[in-house]
């Protein structure tokens, strides 16, 4: 191959090579084209984490500078260490709300001292399997998961269009003019940048009064520093931080479990969810120790790294946080300009984008069972309710075993034949489905104990028995028969069934 050829070669456009070649972080810095993408997605992250750190600061009831700094390492650590390529972590606003009691009743030492545990707790989580769970989340809990994550994406962008001049508004259309807009003639540069520079500049030359960064807080003008929360080291201290720390792992670990599971669906790869399960463990553990309020993958910046710019490899993730240590530090004056009505307008895009229109269409919800709508509807509102996502997607799971249970327990059908046997008549009910503890409760009701010949033969070939509360049921069936002085007999077992019966018949009753 000629130097020429070569060169070709490196610039091939990302489109032609598969999606796990475009995660390749050696491939991407070979080439120019792909290594823009990442400095331009990693820049506009970067950007979008400043005021969203400040935000969950404030809501923690801790400094801003806690909230940055652990929007910096989360996401310079979870680059190295998380299984997604391409996924931000940094403070996010569930895990703000989780720690915010523990802040007001003890302060931040016993605060970083929780934010520690829980980074070790993630760790212990990963190594017994949690990340396996994610299988038992079902599809529609998926899509009322994004479809929830786009409306409060959208609802956060409210409190800023709010009680501001009315130049904000003509600021926020340009902006959205800009990110819808642009995509349609070129994606050389990310739009969101573009909307963020354009609208800076704007405001700056003209001297507009208009609610800027610099507004949310103030910025740090020094590196993080090393930490170690001076807090006594006694069974009483495990006692205050634990449950606040057990809270925090399972939010942060569920929503980056599930954020990582979006992301694959975005880009058609796959990734390790346990890796990722005890990187965000060590993310905390590192966050913690430089003073960090914690964290986890955060959707919304996720999405505008993955989505709206095309991001794909580690790099972005590293330069998101990278380069937000550096614009807070060495750029803050420059940075406290930049207008809110510009990130404002990007993250309305990124709540658009999110959304998954087709599951509301007339067309898909016809289509679609009422069990599997319903879910996706409670998980919805579960979560906007809560304002948590980690709670609206527990309720939607329990929303869809309920159904699923109610479903199956109808599948179960019984047929009862009376037929001669040496010339006395004999009852069969031939049982058809899966008995577990759903359908075995109804199971009792199917037979006609005062009706019934002397003998009677439960035939259950094509059933299987599942759990105790069918040995249960079937125990009581044959009670209730010998009660009314006649044999009932089971027969047609397979080979499980038939060892759980016999491990457990008789042995239920109270």
């Amino acid at each position: 191959m000629t130097r020429t050829e070569a060169l070709v070669a490196i610039e091939t456009p990302s489109k032609t090579l598969t999606p796990e070649e475009r995660q390749s972080v050696l491939r991407t810095l070979k080439s120019p084209r792909l290594l823009k993408t990442e400095v331009l997605a990693g820049l506009v992250v970067a950007l979008a984490l400043i005021p969203e750190a400040i935000a969950f600061s404030i809501i923690a009831g801790v400094d801003p500078r806690v909230g940055l700094f652990a929007a910096f390492t989360m996401a310079v650590t979870i680059a190295f260490v998380g299984g997604r390529p391409a996924m931000i972590s940094g403070a996010t606003g569930a895990i703000a709300l989780v720690i915010a009691p523990l802040v007001a009743s003890h302060g931040t030492d016993y605060f970083i001292a929780a934010v520690l545990l829980a980074g070790v707790l993630q760790i212990v989580l990963a190594v017994l399997g949690v990340a396996k769970l994610m299988r038992f989340i079902p599809r529609q809990v998926m899509v009322g998961f994004v479809n929830a994550l786009a409306i409060l994406i959208f609802s956060a962008q409210v409190p800023e269009l709010l009680g501001v001049p009315w130049l904000v508004y003509p600021l926020v259309a340009l902006g959205l003019l800009i990110v819808f807009g642009l995509p349609k003639l070129t994606t050389a540069v990310p739009a969101p940048l573009v909307a963020i520079v354009v609208i800076t500049l704007i405001t700056v030359l003209i001297s507009m009064n208009v609610p800027t960064v610099g507004g949310k807080g103030d910025l740090p003008n020094s590196l993080p520093g090393l930490v170690f929360p001076n807090v006594p080291l006694t069974w009483e201290t495990l006692q205050i931080i634990f449950p606040f720390s057990l809270a925090m792992a399972f939010v942060g670990l569920l929503e980056s479990l599930m954020t990582a599971k979006l992301v694959d669906d975005v880009t058609d790869t796959r990734s390790s969810k346990t890796r990722e399960s005890w990187g965000q463990g060590v993310a905390n553990l590192v966050t913690g120790f430089f003073g960090g309020m914690g964290g986890c993958a955060m959707i919304g910046q996720t999405m505008i790294n993955v989505k709206a710019s095309g991001a794909r490899t580690r790099i972005s993730t590293f330069l998101a946080g990278a380069l937000l240590l550096v614009l807070v530090v060495a750029l803050g004056d420059i940075v406290a300009l930049i207008p809110m009505a510009a990130l404002v307008a990007v993250m309305v895009f990124v709540s658009v984008a999110t959304f998954d229109w087709h599951s509301i269409k007339p067309s898909t919800l016809a289509m679609m069972p009422k069990s599997e709508t319903t879910v996706m509807v409670v998980t919805v509102i579960g979560t906007v309710a809560t304002n948590n996502l980690a709670i609206g997607v527990g309720i939607g799971v329990l929303t869809a075993m309920v159904l699923f249970a109610r479903r199956v327990a109808h599948f179960v059908t019984v047929d009862r034949q009376v037929e001669e046997d040496d010339g006395a008549p004999v009852a069969t009910y031939r049982v058809h489905g899966e008995l577990f503890f759903a359908s075995s409760n109804d199971l009792y009701t199917q037979f006609d104990y005062a009706g019934d010949p002397d003998r009677v033969v439960i035939d259950l070939s094509d059933s299987h028995l599942w759990d105790a509360s069918t040995i249960a049921a079937l125990d009581s069936i044959t009670e209730k028969y010998e009660k009314y002085g006649k044999t009932a007999s089971v027969r047609g077992l397979n080979t499980a069934s038939l060892e759980m019966r016999r491990r457990m018949a008789g042995k239920l009753g109270g």
